[in-house]
């Protein structure tokens, strides 16, 4: 990275700090660009040429705090792969606690971006932000366990928007609900019969 480069990183994640600090002191459709501008300490030309409108910064803003999230797993990535072909298939079960606790301790604490991703869902486009998910973790354990081909766009797809439904629900309810519960009502929807 170039000093550019650098400096323009700089800048849109003091613009990506201001919106959150924002959104914590007042709803989404009242913050002005010259609000973020002021608290980011940068001006309107300055932000228009890292933004078209507030809805970019908003993507950009969700997109960075889901890759903070991800970047947590990055490093046991390769691990990770090679268990999809190699671990026994007990252990390809992510739908538990020790994989969705994590997640949903992120959300709480992020909660007012989330907030804002569900609220104006066309703004991020949302559905964007979950091909890698299905391509690099879901289609190969559904593979793993002899799904039809035809089949697994339609268990994946079954599988993150239901999943992402019933956390949406909790985002709406402000986060207020246990983790641990919402973890139960997950793993209760995904296999209902299991004890």
């Amino acid at each position: 990275m170039n000093k550019f480069e650098s400096k323009f990183y700089h800048t849109a994640l003091l613009m990506n700090q201001a919106l959150v600090k924002l959104l914590n002191e007042k709803d989404y459709e009242f913050i002005t660009i010259k609000e973020i501008c002021k608290k980011a300490g940068v001006n309107r030309s300055t932000f228009y040429l890292h933004y078209d409108n507030i809805n970019q910064l908003l993507e950009e803003t969700i997109e960075n705090i889901n890759k903070n999230f991800l970047s947590y797993f990055e490093e046991k990535y390769a691990d990770f792969q090679e268990s999809l072909n190699n671990d026994k298939k007990e252990n390809l079960v992510f739908i538990t606690p020790h994989y969705l606790h994590p997640y949903l301790t992120y959300i709480k604490e992020n909660k007012e971006i989330y907030q804002i991703a569900v609220k104006y869902p066309i703004a991020i486009e949302s559905t964007r932000k979950y091909d890698l998910l299905r391509e690099n973790i879901i289609l190969p354990v559904l593979k793993r366990f002899h799904i039809e081909e035809s089949e697994r766009k339609y268990f994946s797809t079954y599988f993150i928007h239901g999943i992402y439904a019933i956390i949406e629900e909790w985002i709406k309810d402000k986060c207020q609900e246990d983790i641990d519960k919402i973890c139960n009502v997950i793993i209760k929807c995904v296999n209902p019969f299991e004890k």
